[in-house]
């Protein structure tokens, strides 16, 4: 029985070698020709830099917008509890293609509201706000309750209780979940071609059309994402490791 978890652990690895060594080979032996995208390199900078932009507002605007719907959650005011979990469910129900379509073609078209980046920044901060509530909430939550008495004996008030002892150590179990939210966040907003903002994949899809080089045309969309994602995880990690996260 103790030699189940290596087994299982040695398939594992197999598995993944096997599928990154087909991906590699792939590859590598495929015929690129570099040449017919060189005329349109500047689309694809010119994308990526759009893709950084949005995301990067969307997820400073999404942790805001997060923190209130967590306050919102945990507020002993009935309103605000059931318009917030409201909210997040529905948003939780929606998919974001939807929220996108709807939102810019009936609600943005209605109030007149026409730039379509600064759209493109609040509703994926609408939506990933939603999400990151949840795993505040849930951060927030699994802070024993003995932790709010030992702090109450002390002296402390409810708001310093949860400004000195609760946040700090919520934000220490929040940051893998919390960065794994803003990953997606980069991600989706490849949706936003579908109102033509000139994000990353909408600029790609464009120089495949042009080129006929699909291959050369949407490799860079690898490299260019992982270029915005992975320094978010080394900066999680980074994180975990200073606030001495529990695993």
């Amino acid at each position: 029985m103790k030699k189940t978890p290596h087994l299982l652990g040695l398939l594992i690895f197999l598995i993944l070698a096997t599928g990154l060594f087909y991906i590699v080979w792939v590859l590598i032996r495929h015929q690129y020709d570099w040449a017919a995208i060189r005329p349109y390199w500047q689309n694809l900078l010119s994308g990526w830099g759009h893709t950084a932009a949005v995301s990067s507002g969307a997820l400073i605007l999404s942790v805001i917008f997060g923190a209130f719907l967590t306050i919102g959650q945990l507020s002993p005011f009935l309103p605000a509890k059931i318009l917030a979990r409201g909210y997040i469910e529905f948003i939780r129900g929606v998919p974001f293609l939807v929220l996108i379509l709807v939102g810019y073609y009936i609600v943005a078209d209605s109030m007149g509201w026409d730039n379509r980046l600064s759209f493109g920044i609040v509703i994926m901060a609408l939506f990933s706000g939603a999400y990151l509530s949840e795993i505040f909430r849930a951060g927030v939550e699994s802070i024993p309750q003995s932790q709010w008495l030992s702090a109450r004996a002390i002296g402390l008030s409810p708001r310093q209780t949860f400004l000195e002892i609760v946040i700090p150590q919520a934000v220490r179990r929040v940051l893998p979940a919390s960065a794994g939210q803003f990953a997606n966040l980069i991600k989706d907003s490849s949706l936003l071609y579908l109102i033509s903002v000139p994000e990353f994949f909408m600029q790609a899809r464009g120089v495949n059309a042009k080129s006929y080089a699909t291959f050369e045309a949407y490799l860079p969309l690898v490299i260019g994402y992982l270029a915005l994602t992975f320094p978010i995880s080394l900066w999680s990690r980074h994180l975990e490791r200073k606030f001495g996260f529990d695993q």
